[in-house]
């Protein structure tokens, strides 16, 4: 594997440290309300925030990919998001655009986003075809089904992050020879489903804790930190999630993400 993230003029240091992604979300449906900015000036003060907390990335949202929530058009989740890209990328943020969606992700990128987040799994045609021409890191999210608003119950399975890496070898070498290859792997396991929420729970745990599987990929490893009612639950999964070597964690919580990244001694 890489010994670096490469993220436009940017490299970011892999090998022994764990750098954390904080979520703003320009969403106002989300229900993850400490993470919406309710203005652009929100938006820039909270990821100075996060940046001095330690946070390596924003991930900005603005389409909520909640499965009880409206899918919006392209023209106004780009209308959301561009804005606050240019500004961040001007304060030297690094952003990553949360989308399934390939046109958002060309406006994103044009603003200055240097990582797609593609939770619709990187197998649209289009969205591979646009990340091929630009050259953008990319986080190729597993989804059990065309998007995060397209799926149904979770298929709950021992052999979880086994089966997850198998999948991920498979789209790994359609991305290559599609000429893409600074691609980073993320398990889907923060996505929403319905079914067994406590089964589901339990599954996310173990797919972190068998992580091992995913890293034998070659690729950075991101683990989405799901959010959960109960706080302990939260610190749980990223205390896991750093014992396992997790290249990225993507959280809601960031100050309690970056202080665990330094307990665990992974600060980048």
């Amino acid at each position: 594997m890489s010994t670096t993230i490469d993220l436009g003029r940017t490299s970011l240091p892999l090998g022994g440290v764990t750098h954390v992604m904080g979520v703003i979300n320009v969403s106002p449906d989300s229900k993850n309300t400490h993470t919406v900015a309710a203005s652009l000036d929100e938006a820039v003060l909270m990821a100075d925030r996060y940046r001095r907390w330690g946070a390596s990335v924003i991930d900005l949202g603005g389409q909520s990919s909640h499965i009880d929530n409206p899918t919006i058009a392209e023209a106004e989740e780009i209308s959301r998001v561009v804005p606050v890209i240019e500004a961040l990328s001007n304060e030297g943020h690094l952003v990553a655009i949360d989308t399934w969606k390939p046109e958002v992700a060309r406006a994103s990128v044009e603003a200055g986003a240097v990582i797609v987040n593609d939770t619709g799994g990187l197998v649209d045609p289009e969205m591979r075809a646009f990340v091929a021409e630009s050259g953008v890191a990319t986080i190729a999210v597993y989804v059990e089904g065309a998007n995060p608003h397209d799926v149904g119950e979770i298929d709950i399975r021992e052999d979880k992050a086994q089966h997850t890496a198998d999948q991920f070898r498979l789209l790994l070498d359609e991305l290559e020879a599609a000429g893409i290859a600074n691609v980073i792997v993320d398990p889907g396991i923060a996505l929403n489903y319905r079914g067994d929420y406590e089964a589901y729970s339990r599954m996310q745990v173990q797919v972190i804790a068998e992580s091992r599987h995913l890293r034998a990929l070659g690729k950075p490893v991101l683990i989405p930190i799901p959010r959960k009612r109960d706080g302990h639950r939260l610190a749980v999964y990223v205390g896991l999630a750093l014992e396992h070597e997790a290249d990225i964690v993507r959280v809601h919580d960031v100050a309690m993400a970056c202080d665990l990244v330094e307990l665990f001694g992974r600060t980048p």
